[in-house]
């Protein structure tokens, strides 16, 4: 159970994330915040009472994306104040700002597909044909993953003529330039955001950082291509969607992929074994005609960086480390073979 001591060190921890990630704007309010919160807001005695661990449960992330919507909307303007003023700007939005503490952010970043692209490498070693799963898909922006074009290291995927462009500063090897053809997107969230609410949207919007120009423009095209064509998207927990999904008939030559970025740290552990369970009963029964796989983007906090991993079946070999990344796409380093092979283990510190 964390302390005020550990709930303000909070802030700190994820300024140094903002620095890393050339967010001078999002790094300095943090630290403000971290000076000016009392008590004597709800805000801020929710915040510095806060009965979980406030890295993982990203409080700081919950605050940051309420005053960027306040300034979004032109009520205030948190990133522009001096202490005494963001101190004003609590007390004043206190009942507004207070609901954002409720769940977790939204941070649905397009260009998270980047990493997950990872299914070229599946699609490498099993073939083109794949029915992506993805858990914790939010707005289902990343399940638009089809619909978008990709430049990796000079290999290109997807419809050359979509509006919605990644193209992250990639180093290292590029992925294999595999033929690959996604024939289905699903997707589950325990909270699912309806981006035809433009309440919603701007919801999202507000998880952005206010640095992040780029990501503000890429959000707003996602969300027209949501809007004029809905993704499959559904409202559920996790475990049980995957367990569900996993247990229907596959359509012979298609590879049954799951998916996620940045979403393992968030559900309770009961979940993430159920999840695992899942997946190596359903790799027990993979063939060369109905293969399964694993494409996961999720950070390792000890080394402020994002790791992508895949792993495939039939067969019996673990996880394999292809890729690095940016916490939002922003740079990819590919990873030379022979691949490092663990499964993916959480460690401590925070995330974006």
């Amino acid at each position: 159970m964390a302390d005020e001591s550990t709930n303000r060190a909070a802030f700190e921890v994820q300024a140094l994330y903002c620095d890393a990630m050339a967010a001078p704007q999002t790094a300095a309010l943090c630290r403000a915040l971290a000076r000016v919160l009392t008590r004597d807001t709800a805000i801020g005695a929710r915040l510095l009472d806060w009965p979980g661990e406030p890295v993982a449960d990203a409080t700081v992330l919950r605050i940051i994306g309420g005053l960027h919507a306040l300034a979004r909307r032109g009520v205030a303007d948190p990133f522009a104040a001096d202490e005494t003023t963001l101190a004003t700007i609590l007390a004043t939005h206190d009942a507004t700002l207070l609901p954002w503490l409720d769940g977790p952010p939204q941070t649905n970043e397009a260009q998270r597909s980047a990493g997950l692209m990872g299914l070229l490498h599946v699609a490498a070693a099993l073939g083109p044909h794949i029915e992506v799963l993805e858990i914790g898909s939010s707005a289902g922006l990343n399940l638009l993953i089809d619909r978008m074009r990709f430049n990796l290291g000079g290999v290109r995927v997807g419809p050359p003529g979509s509006p919605l462009a990644i193209v992250p500063d990639w180093r290292g090897p590029p992925p294999p330039a595999a033929p690959i053809a996604i024939t289905r997107t699903r997707g589950v969230d325990i909270a699912p955001v309806d981006v035809s609410d433009p309440a919603q949207a701007e919801r999202l919007a507000g998880y952005v950082w206010v640095d992040n120009h780029e990501r503000l423009a890429r959000l707003a095209t996602a969300i027209d291509m949501v809007r004029d064509r809905p993704v499959d998207l559904a409202q559920g927990d996790a475990a049980d969607w995957v367990e569900a999904r996993l247990a229907e008939p596959q359509e012979e030559g298609v590879m049954r992929v799951l998916m996620h970025s940045v979403v393992w740290q968030y559900l309770p552990a009961a979940s993430r074994d159920r999840i695992r369970a899942a997946m190596a009963e359903a790799g027990a029964r993979a063939t060369t005609d109905r293969p399964l796989g694993w494409v996961m983007m999720e950070p390792n906090r000890d080394l402020h960086r994002h790791e992508v991993r895949v792993q495939c079946w039939p067969g019996d070999k673990p996880m394999h480390l292809v890729a690095l990344t940016h916490a939002h796409g922003a740079w990819v380093e590919g990873l030379p073979a022979p691949y490092e092979t663990r499964d993916y283990v959480m460690r401590r510190g925070t995330y974006e």
